[in-house]
Parts: C-alpha cells; structure tokens; sequence
C-alpha cells in the first residue's frame, strides 16, 4: 500500500530558447514560470499549482530576489512559502526538503524550479545591449546558504577562482593515482564525452544535438580551445543555455484526491546527502570524494541494490574528473551509460539548475517503462557536498527515506593545513595549466611540503607549463617563493 503521505513526483516541466536577439528573448523567471506551467500540464491536473504550500528556487544568474514568489503569484498559489538557496547548496537538498515535509505530513504539495538565461546573457554582451534589471522585490521567506567558503584563501591568491582550474586539478591527481600516461588519459576523456554528446543527441531537451567524435573534443581548435589542460572547451559545462526546469511534488493521497493518473507517479525512493565542506587544497586526497560514496550508500543499500541493479544513472558531469571520482566511488563501470541527458557540455549547464534537469529526464524514461531504479548524482562547489536521488516508477519498500551523512563523512575525511604565504621544497600533488583569452597562460600546483602543511603557488614560466602538458608531474619536486613555484634545481625536477 502507498502511504497518504508518501511523497510522489508527479509533473515535470522543461523550458528552453534559442533567441539570438537580447532584446527579444525572455529572462530566467520567464522561463522557470513556463517550466512551472508545463509541469502543472504534465501532472494531468494544472489545479495542483494553486495548492502549492512550498515554492523552492536555487539560486542563478540574476538578479531577482524573490523569485518564488513571482511564481507563485503567476500560478495562484499566493500562501506558499518562499525558500531561495544560494550557491553552495546541492540542488538535491531541495528536493529532499519537498519530500521530507510532504512525508512528514507538514505540507501536501511543493515546487522545485530553477533556470537561467546565459545565453541571453551571452547575446546581450557581444550586441552590446543593456539588459534591464528586474523590479525591486522582497525577500524570500527562507534563504538557504552554505555555512563555509567554498575557496581557501590559498586558492584566491592563486587566482584559482574558476572551477575549471580546480577540477583539472583533481584530474591531475586522479591520473596520477591510476598510472594512466598523459596522451591514453586524454584519449578516455575524449572518448567518454564522444559517448556522452551520442546521448545528447538523442534527447530532445539537450542544448547541442550534435555527436562529437572523440578527436573532435580532445583537438584544440578556434571552436574548441583549451581551458584548464587537460581540458578542451568540448569537456567543460556549457553554462550560457537558455534552460529551465519545474519538479512539482504532493503526497500521495493528494494525487489520488486530484486524479492525478497513476502513470505520472515517480517515487523518490531516497535522497541522501553530504554537506562536509573541505576547500580543493587542503583535502588529504585530492583525488578521493568520500561523501559519494557514503552518501552512494546511503541512497542503495537500504534497499538492497547494488550498482549493477541500478538501471538509468546521471553522473554530475560540469567537467569529466566529477564524473570519473563518483564513478570510482560508487563503484559503477565507465563503459556503461552514465548520463541521461548527455552531459552538461552537450545538454546544456544551467547555472545551478543541472540536476533539476537531469531529475526532469529520468522521469521521463522511467515513465518510458524502465523498471529498475534510476539514480541522480548531484554536485555543490568542487565536488565539495555530494547528494543523489533515487527514483522508480514503482513505490519504495518501507517507504521514502533521507539521510544526511555529513557527520560520517567528517569522520573519515582527511584534511591538510594550508599556508597561503608558505616557502620551501616540495612535491606536486596535482596541478593544471590555465588558459585564458585574456591572460597570459599560467601554471598552478598544489604542493605537499617537506616540512608538512601545502602551498598552493603559480609560474608563468614557459619550461615547465610546457612539460606540465606533456608528460606526468605529480609528484615533481618544485621550490615555493612567494606564491611561485619553479622545478627544483637539485633534482631536476624529476617525478616521483
């Protein structure tokens, strides 16, 4: 039997546009209220919107205070209560907040809906077009934030303020770890993404439709060029789409009173997360991610799975290192399918919607008649909080379950004191070469020292970004001055 308040995914809403005039196209609360409508639509019953009792919006790239609120006003659910989540925050975490209330009896129905317009954004720059700035709003009922800074202040010095840099990396530090040699790295890399832009074209929700073959995306060309070595343009989160998604949720006995058809009803099975922040420099292993896998089993083994009885999987994939790490940590084969939209640089990356997307996708192939349990991993900051969401068509067995890990991933995660001013010798335990249209390109390292502690230092030195893009170097001996770092003369640099 389905318990009354056992909570039901029951609508799901997408919305895109592809306008190339600024001036013409729609903003991301445009958008998200049109997810929200299409959700209403797809529940079978569009009067569930105006019982909204909870309105959840992770937060994009734009100004809007308030959006929940705007939504709400649009589809008449004028009481509901208005939450806004900074970055930092899993997109999980709010559909875990749904459910959780709906189980608990404290609400009966709930929307989480996010998008963003960085293509509008993108088309306005090169137009030279001033967007306006929405109207001034109030303030959301609840603000979710995280409560540490996602950057060490080792990290800021070394103007290691994209993801990018600090996912390549950990790509680094995972090549390392496996013994795999630079060009047969690259070339698995490629490889995957090849696969992963084979099932963007075959969803018709995905931003780009186009299969890339693995040549194409590990080649640097003027479409395609290098952003963090060892990563292409081909291989990072395409952020400037124009995309949004809607999750409307109730309980069950709601559905059943609304005459939601049964074959609208995905059961979130469990929803588990991490939320044990450690900054990219001051983690004991770089290439590790303990909170997957604890958060992994959270999510499975209460129900007996194991990854093989796992049918449809999405795999966080901003940049091919998070998906490679949840990968090893969940213990699932990198030659099975890993993505259900084809990936954030083919599928399209909204600015912290991604998993909303994804959520929106599996749903739809489950109610395509997958009956195996599908699984959404979910990412915040640089693979720093971990979240997944399991999902069937058919109800859980002993009912919905949460579970917040964080505490048992503090426990076993090791950490690295980091000295932002540190001098002397060291070893390289990962690094990247930045490439930046603006700037000179540059090299950065994290840096175990001989006396313990880390440093994490830059050179602009033409010798060793060169031999940093072509052969192994972690592990290579470097000295640490104010910030810089050069091969040390003693030892030739030569790798561990």
């Amino acid at each position: 039997m389905i318990g009354g308040n056992a909570p039901v995914l029951v609508g799901i809403g997408l919305a895109a546009q592809r306008e190339d005039d600024a001036a013409r196209a729609v903003d991301a609360l445009a958008l998200m209220t049109r997810a929200t409508l299409a959700a209403g639509q797809d529940c079978g019953n569009p009067a569930l919107l105006r019982q909204l009792d909870r309105i959840l919006v992770p937060k994009g790239r734009w100004s809007h205070t308030d959006p929940a609120r705007d939504i709400a006003r649009s589809v008449g659910a004028d009481g509901a209560v208005t939450v806004l989540s900074t970055v930092g925050v899993l997109q999980q975490s709010l559909i875990a907040d749904a459910c959780n209330r709906i189980a608990d009896g404290q609400i009966g129905a709930a929307l989480v809906t996010g998008g963003d317009a960085g293509y509008r954004i993108l088309r306005s720059r090169i137009a030279g077009v001033q967007l306006p700035s929405p109207p001034p709003g109030g303030a959301p009922d609840v603000t979710l934030a995280p409560h540490e800074e996602l950057r060490h202040e080792a990290e800021l010095r070394a103007d290691l303020r994209m993801p990018v840099s600090l996912y390549a990396i950990i790509e680094s530090a995972f090549r390392a770890r496996h013994g795999w040699a630079m060009d047969a790295h690259r070339d698995q890399l490629a490889a995957l993404y090849s696969r992963f832009s084979a099932v963007a074209a075959a969803n018709p929700a995905a931003w780009t439709r186009q299969r890339l073959n693995a040549a194409e995306i590990r080649t640097e060309s003027q479409r395609n060029p290098m952003q963090a070595f060892p990563y292409t343009k081909a291989l990072c989160s395409s952020w400037n789409v124009d995309q949004a998604a809607a999750l409307l949720f109730c309980s069950a006995s709601k559905a059943e009173e609304l005459g939601i058809p049964p074959d609208r009803w995905v059961f979130p099975w469990a929803s588990t997360e991490s939320n044990h922040m450690v900054p990219v420099s001051a983690r004991g292993q770089l290439d590790a991610c303990p909170g997957a896998r604890i958060a992994g089993q959270a999510a499975t083994e209460p129900f007996g799975l194991t990854p093989a009885d796992l049918g449809l999987v999405d795999l966080y994939s901003c940049f091919p290192v998070a998906v490679e790490v949840y990968a090893s940590e969940l213990g699932l084969d990198m030659e099975r399918d890993l993505t259900v939209t084809g990936g954030m640089p083919f599928a399209g990356g909204p600015y912290n919607n991604y998993v909303l997307q994804a959520t929106c996708r599996m749903a739809e192939l489950l109610r395509a008649g997958d009956p195996r349990p599908g699984l959404v991993a979910s990412v915040s900051g640089i693979l720093t909080k971990q979240g997944f969401g399991l999902w069937s068509t058919r109800p859980p067995q002993g009912g919905y379950r949460f579970a917040d890990v964080s505490d048992a991933v503090a426990r076993i995660t090791s950490t690295v004191a980091v000295d932002p001013d540190a001098s002397g010798a060291g070893s390289v335990v990962g690094y990247c070469v930045l490439h930046d249209r603006a700037v000179p390109p540059r090299g950065i390292a994290v840096i175990d020292l001989d006396g313990g502690g880390r440093a994490v230092a830059t050179s602009a030195d033409a010798e060793p970004m060169e031999r940093m893009q072509r052969e192994e170097c972690c592990g290579m001996r470097v000295d640490v001055r104010a910030g810089r770092f050069a091969p040390s003369v003693d030892q030739g640099a030569a790798a561990l």
